[in-house]
Formats: C-alpha cells, sequence, structure tokens
C-alpha cells in the first residue's frame, strides 16, 4: 500500500507540474504576442489573463515581477526567433568583409521581427524591469560583438573610440530602421554602414 501511495502520489505531483508549466506556456505566448502587438507598456495584465484562458492572480501567482515574466518573454522570443549567429562571419580574415556578414543577416534579423523590436526598444525607456532585462540579453552580447569586430581594424589611436562607435552604430536596430525608411535593401544598408566604419578606421 505505501508503495501504491507513493506512487500516486508521484504522479499527481507530475499532473501538478505539467498543469503549472502549460499554464506558464500560455501566459507567456500571451504576454509575447501582445508585447509585438502593442509594446509591454501598453500590454495589461487583464489582456494577458483573458487571451491565456486563466484568472488575473494566476498570471500574478506565476510571475510574481514584471522582470520575471520579461526574461521568459525574452527566453520565448529568442527561441521562436533567434538572432544570427556570427561565429562564421568573425571567423572572416577581412575586417570590412567580417562586418558585412555580420550585418547583412543581421538587418535581415531585424525586418523579420521589425515591429517587436520597435515596441520593445521605445519601451525600455519608460519600464526600467525590461530595460533591466534587455541589457542582460540584448546589449551585452551586442557590446561583445562591437568589441570583437572592433579588434579587426587597425586604426591611429586616436581613431580607437570612433571606431568603436562606429561598430556600435552600425549594429543598432535604429540604424536599420532609419535606412529601411529611406527604402535602402539590407545588403546595400550593410554596405553604407561598412563604408562608415572604414572611413572612422582611418580618422
Amino acid at each position: 500500500m505505501n508503495a501504491m501511495s507513493s506512487q500516486n502520489r508521484k504522479y499527481e505531483l507530475k499532473v501538478r507540474a505539467d498543469k503549472q508549466a502549460e499554464t506558464r506556456r500560455r501566459i507567456v505566448e500571451a504576454t509575447s504576442a501582445l508585447h509585438e502587438e502593442v509594446g509591454p507598456a501598453r500590454t495589461t495584465v487583464a489582456e494577458i489573463a483573458r487571451r491565456a484562458g486563466v484568472q488575473r492572480l494566476t498570471v500574478y501567482n506565476n510571475f510574481p515581477n514584471e522582470q520575471e515574466l520579461f526574461a521568459a518573454c525574452g527566453d520565448h522570443s529568442m527561441a521562436k526567433n533567434p538572432p544570427p549567429d556570427p561565429s562564421a562571419a568573425l571567423a572572416i580574415d577581412n575586417p570590412a568583409g567580417r562586418l558585412r556578414a555580420v550585418l547583412e543577416p543581421l538587418y535581415l534579423w531585424y525586418r523579420n521581427s521589425a515591429r517587436g523590436h520597435e515596441n520593445l526598444q521605445r519601451d525600455r525607456l519608460v519600464m526600467p524591469a525590461l530595460d533591466a532585462v534587455m541589457k542582460i540579453r540584448m546589449d551585452h552580447q551586442f557590446s561583445h560583438l562591437a568589441d570583437a569586430l572592433a579588434a579587426g581594424f587597425t586604426p591611429p589611436a586616436h581613431s580607437a573610440k570612433g571606431l568603436r562607435a562606429a561598430i556600435a552604430l552600425a549594429l543598432d536596430f535604429w540604424t536599420w530602421r532609419r535606412l529601411a525608411g529611406e527604402g535602402m535593401s539590407d545588403d546595400d544598408a550593410a554596405a553604407v554602414m561598412v563604408g562608415a566604419v572604414k572611413a572612422a578606421a582611418q580618422h
């Protein structure tokens, strides 16, 4: 009897854990969809709960604070639409060619998820919890990438900061957004920014 009772208890715990995981998944998917549609700042717990098919209290119980929910949404979004892996591009010997090989797929990634990127970048300015998550999930990675790309160039000492800044600018979502708004293709936009970086490396 004790063995059977123990098995039943384990089964009940598993069912409960699976149910909770499913509830969390629905909440994260609903939140992520709203972030893409209207942005985090305009996403309400009431609408998250409605779309997820749960009560508002269930949302709070699963995600007691905004930062935890934003982090879970970040994981979901990255799994659904992962950023391009720059590893192969960084192995290219020519620094300008390396930069272009990073920018072209990055700009395509921005284009394919432009609305979501724009909402997040806009709303992080007024939502400290979102900003904190984005610093960890995106800013640090882009900073390391900019460092790696800058290391390939050999500018005069007085131009090093300008070169690093130009590369960071080339990687930024708003740079792509501006160039795309001028009607440029991703390849042409990448070429423009490579040219700007090369100019920065020479001055």
